[in-house]
């Protein structure tokens, strides 16, 4: 009886310019797929299906895939093949064989001048909010009115004309909030393009865990030192509230 093809597992092979090496970050983290240098022209191997059909595979340019078949290569429901698979090819691991670079970044964010650029990305997985920063303008009639017990679980501090707050459970306020993960402060919804740059991005820019990295959604950064961050309090808002109407 002949073998049904659909109960074939496909074997994937990707080819794409080295000079557009760049895009394959976005499946850098993929531990599963292995690539290979020949000449002008990188390979790549091991995708699952699930992979070969994801949008970060169909929105790279000049990247083509294929399937193997007895060492030919056809592309997507095609009869005939397009060419042979090339042999003694040295293959690595994805996330080996492209290191992360953090290139600089003069982007501007709350007055600082030096940046990480990094990427993040919409997550699917949701996170308890550990912090937020709302306009000052926008809460000064509310803080007075927030419970004791409230705001002594909460540490703030003020970045220009917002207030940054952290702590569970956070204040009823308006304002953007911020998860933590790994030292870092992301956006409510967002998380890094690479799985592993948090704790990359700690030990470079946060080894001794003194600061909070505040990110915002462009990838740009704010270090915020934990020794600025004061106990919350009625009289600690009015005093700089007082103290910026001096200034």
């Amino acid at each position: 009886m002949a073998e049904d093809p659909s109960k074939c597992i496909k074997e994937f092979r990707a080819e794409l310019p080295r000079v557009n090496e760049d895009v394959l970050g976005a499946v850098r983290d993929w531990k599963n797929v292995q690539i290979a240098v020949d000449e002008d022209t990188l390979w790549l191997k091991g995708f699952t299906a699930e992979q070969a059909e994801s949008p970060e595979i169909r929105q790279m340019l000049d990247f083509v895939l294929y399937e193997l078949r007895d060492g030919l290569l056809f592309k997507k429901e095609a009869l005939v093949p397009t060419k042979k698979m090339r042999t003694a090819l040295l293959w690595s691991p994805i996330h080996k064989a492209l290191p992360l670079t953090f290139p600089a970044s003069n982007q501007n964010y709350f007055g600082i001048e030096e940046k990480v650029q990094v990427r993040l990305k919409p997550g699917i997985e949701e996170h308890p909010a550990a912090a937020l920063l709302s306009i000052l303008s926008e809460i000064k009639e509310s803080i007075p009115a927030q419970p004791d017990f409230k705001l002594e679980k909460i540490e703030w501090t003020v970045i220009n004309d917002k207030a940054l707050f952290l702590g569970i459970p956070l204040l009823s306020l308006p304002g953007k909030t911020y998860w933590e993960k790994d030292g870092h402060l992301l956006p409510a919804g967002y998380d890094f393009e690479f799985k592993n740059l948090s704790s990359l991005l700690r030990q470079q820019y946060n080894k001794e865990s003194d600061k909070w990295l505040l990110w915002s959604e462009d990838g740009t950064c704010l270090p915020i030192k934990k020794e600025d961050l004061r106990p919350m309090s009625v009289s600690s808002f009015r005093l700089t509230e007082k103290t910026r109407e001096w200034i």
